[in-house]
């Protein structure tokens, strides 16, 4: 057994003794995976399709490049102590770089800097680090775009009524991350509405924002906020989510308050779930993410590292690797670009 397997071993027998709940994952491809360079891929979670897609791409893409995956997730979205272990099971395993989705984009530096100090690239997937260039590069959906989107969409639905709207606001968590502020400021600058502080969720005054809550990116959070929101104004006539989980307990909670037709929700992901809720008019609208294609280019990159040492660019006048946001609707507004739900089929996961 060489030096790396030696490490290897060491790291999945201590793997098996912690109490963290990390899933970690050899690569499914075939040959001897000791002598292929370690990747890695480190989620929120094992069990959203979101991540369940990027891990698929991740895997798809290792394969490709001769790669061995090894993943790993915490038991929840904000799990930051289970990504901060992952890290140093990556590092002791010899990998040459990983991907994240910081579940807490400023306590997760830290750790990034450790493994970068010892040589790893290391790739943000769909969630910027806080700061950005605490990582080598960024892969992710334009989520500001993503939020401005719908809440243009949103405008447009509304017509006149826009002027008037009761809108409830179901975020994250209270973290802050900027995933989560990112979309929810879009959407509100897509409506209209005076964001303040683009760096923050929670300040502005416009009196058409009943309030926010928060979800944990999850069916059940969605449905809790939702109802959290309606017993506050039972008027809400207009729903953002961070995500189509979120979504789709907000819906449960409006039907059964027998509310769900006087109600647009309007969300990001662009899951197959989320965009067959679009075609059956439970969401109004969604803006779509490709979780498959950020972890390929991020796995493409590592690789790239690997053998020259060349570091990922940022798409032109932005400060990451822009993996596209396209607006799924079946209702276009004017002047909002968008595509129907049958594009959305064509282009969903999960």
């Amino acid at each position: 057994m060489n030096a790396r397997s030696v490490r290897r071993a060491g790291v999945l027998a201590a793997g098996l003794a912690t109490s963290l709940v990390l899933a970690a994952c050899g690569s499914g491809g075939s040959g001897d995976s000791a002598d292929q360079p370690v990747v890695g891929l480190i989620t929120k979670t094992d069990t959203n399709p979101f991540f369940v897609k990027m891990k698929e791409g991740a895997q798809q893409a290792a394969d490709a490049e001769g790669m061995e995956l090894q993943s790993f997730a915490g038991k929840k979205d904000g799990d930051n102590e289970a990504q901060v272990q992952a890290i140093e099971n990556l590092i002791s395993a010899g990998a040459v770089g990983f991907m994240i989705t910081p579940s807490d984009s400023k306590a997760i530096v830290p750790s990034i800097e450790k493994a970068r100090q010892a040589g790893l690239l290391v790739i943000a997937l769909d969630t910027p680090t806080e700061p950005a260039d605490a990582v080598d590069g960024t892969f992710a959906t334009d989520n500001y775009q993503a939020g401005l989107l719908i809440g243009e969409w949103a405008k447009g639905k509304l017509g006149a009524a826009a002027a008037t709207a009761k809108i409830a606001m179901l975020d994250l968590n209270a973290d802050q991350v900027s995933v989560d502020v990112q979309r929810d400021q879009g959407f509100l600058e897509g409506f209209g509405i005076d964001v303040v502080d683009k760096t923050r969720i929670g300040d502005e005054t416009d009196p058409r924002i009943v309030g926010h809550d928060v979800t944990d990116g999850a069916e059940e959070g969605g449905r809790t906020a939702m109802e959290n929101l309606l017993q506050k104004d039972p008027g809400i006539n207009l729903v953002y989510t961070i995500n189509e989980p979120a979504a789709a307990g907000a819906y449960e909670a409006l039907k059964a308050a027998g509310k769900e037709q006087d109600v647009t929700i309007v969300s990001v992901d662009g899951g197959c779930p989320g965009v067959a809720a679009v075609k059956a008019g439970q969401l109004g609208a969604t803006s779509q993410q490709y979780p498959l294609k950020m972890a390929q280019e991020g796995v493409k990159a590592i690789s790239a590292y690997a053998k020259d040492g060349t570091k990922p660019e940022a798409t032109a006048g932005k400060t990451f690797t822009d993996t596209g946001v396209t607006l799924i609707t079946d209702q276009p507004q004017p002047g909002v670009d968008s595509k129907d739900t049958t594009y959305g089929a064509e282009n969903c996961w999960g």
